[in-house]
Order: structure tokens, then C-alpha cells, then sequence
């Protein structure tokens, strides 16, 4: 069975009434719910704990691991992230929720300063467009999700090119933001999904985590095989104007003259 990990800073919830009222077990714990509901093995891990709760046994049982940060970016160990880039780049899946676009773990798979982007919180009415109806992550669901208010998210996104682009949020302020972006490093396959401001019950919402549950889904990994890299002995011998290259060491040597 699909082991998946949600991972939280769960700061918000301790510190704020009235995140805590709409997330009373956390935002991992309301994530975790759902999952178990769709017959996923589920564990929660947070920031405070020891190594973030993300240690090598935690992580090389993980399947898929969701990601969801805002307050303490830079509070998250370098050492962790290292890890966490490993084991995607080794297969395991990664869902990263909204503010957790400027995490350190999605910055470094992607390359660029994902932390840029414009944002308003002012009770904006989000439409999420569903561009791709053939992804596997967009199954289930009708033309478009509708939250009555979320944080604003506006481009430019300083994200590189997705691989794929499932959805694309519209918000009754104008902007327009690319919301459901999927990315492959390695043999790990990355989902980034935007709503989720901790100030709204989006998490809640049945189609969100409909979204959700389908991203880990299809995240978990391939089972194909590991790269090789390096220099290796060719699989048979190359021909090349009279000589066989071996390709191994470098080295060549001439077939004997008859």
C-alpha cells in the first residue's frame, strides 16, 4: 500500500486562534484525514521535530511526501533538504501547497527564485481552470474549481516552464495564476498545487481534496529503473573505419591485420 508523509511547520495553528479554529489538528492533520479517508497509509511530520521529523527511516519509507510551509522557510536544515532532493531525485513524489512555493526544497529542485510572485490577502474569489481535463490529477472534476475567497496569487510566477500545466487560478481582482503546475526531476515526479492559505478552510472543500489525494496518486513512484552515468563499456563492440572501440578507460585497440 502507498505510504505517504505530510509535512507541515504547524506554526500557525499554535500561534493563531483562528487558524487553529479552522484546522484544529493541524493543517497536516486535516491532509492526513483525507488521505487515510481514500485508503492511503498516512504519517504527519512537523518542523519542531527532531530533524523536522523527515529522518532517513521516515523518508525512505515515504512513497510520496506533501509539503506544506509558510512561516519558517529558512528555519528548515539544509542537511534535510539535502536528503529530501535526494530521495526525489531517487523516485519518491512531492506535493508542494501553496506557500510552500518558496520553500527551500522547491527552489532547489527548480532552479530558480520560486519564492516571486504577487499576492494579496483580501478575500478574493478564486476560479481554478482546469486546462489539462486529460491529467490523471485532474480526474473527477468539472470545468473549473470555485473557492469563494482566497489568498491572491498573481504572475509572474518565477518558476521555470512546467513539464505539464493542469490548472490556471483566475481571481475576481484580475490576476491570473499558473496553480496546478507538475515538474520531473530524476525518476521523482513533483505536483505544485496553489490554494491553501491557512486563514481559509480550503482544505475542507471536497474538490480540493479530490486534487490532492489524485496528485499523490499519481506521484507515487515508477518503479523504473535507476539511471547509469558515467563512463561504461559500450553493450557491443563499435565499429569505427577499422578500429573496435571498447569505450572503456578510454582506450581503443585495432582488430589484427589478417
Amino acid at each position: 500500500m502507498m505510504k505517504v508523509t505530510v509535512w507541515n511547520e504547524f506554526r500557525h495553528e499554535q500561534r493563531h486562534a483562528a487558524v487553529r479554529q479552522i484546522y484544529p489538528d493541524g493543517i497536516h492533520g486535516t491532509i492526513a484525514g483525507f488521505l487515510e479517508k481514500a485508503g492511503l497509509t498516512v504519517a504527519t511530520a512537523t518542523l519542531d521535530e527532531p530533524e523536522h521529523g523527515l529522518t532517513d527511516e521516515v523518508l525512505a519509507q515515504a512513497d510520496v511526501l506533501v509539503w506544506w510551509g509558510h512561516l519558517a522557510h529558512h528555519e528548515v536544515e539544509d542537511s534535510v533538504v539535502d536528503k529530501v532532493y535526494r530521495r526525489v531525485m531517487d523516485g519518491m513524489g512531492l506535493i508542494v501547497l501553496h506557500s510552500g512555493h518558496a520553500s527551500k526544497i522547491f527552489g532547489r529542485l527548480l532552479g530558480t527564485p520560486t519564492g516571486q510572485l504577487k499576492w494579496r490577502e483580501a478575500d478574493d474569489k478564486e476560479r481554478i481552470w482546469v486546462i489539462n481535463p486529460a491529467h490523471p490529477i485532474a480526474a473527477g472534476l468539472g470545468e473549473y474549481i470555485e473557492l469563494p475567497k482566497e489568498e491572491m496569487y498573481g504572475e509572474h510566477f518565477n518558476i521555470p516552464a512546467p513539464d505539464e500545466l493542469v490548472f490556471v487560478s483566475w481571481f475576481e481582482g484580475g490576476e491570473v495564476f499558473r496553480s496546478g503546475a507538475v515538474f520531473y526531476r530524476g525518476r521523482g515526479k513533483i505536483f505544485y498545487f496553489r490554494p491553501g492559505h491557512e486563514t481559509y478552510p480550503t482544505y475542507h472543500n471536497e474538490e480540493i481534496q479530490r486534487v490532492i489525494t489524485n496528485a499523490v496518486q499519481w506521484a507515487a513512484p515508477s518503479g523504473a529503473a535507476a539511471p547509469v552515468y558515467g563512463n561504461r563499456a559500450p553493450l557491443e563492440p563499435i565499429q569505427v573505419k577499422g578500429l573496435t572501440a571498447l569505450h572503456y578507460n578510454r582506450t581503443y585497440w585495432r582488430e589484427p591485420s589478417s
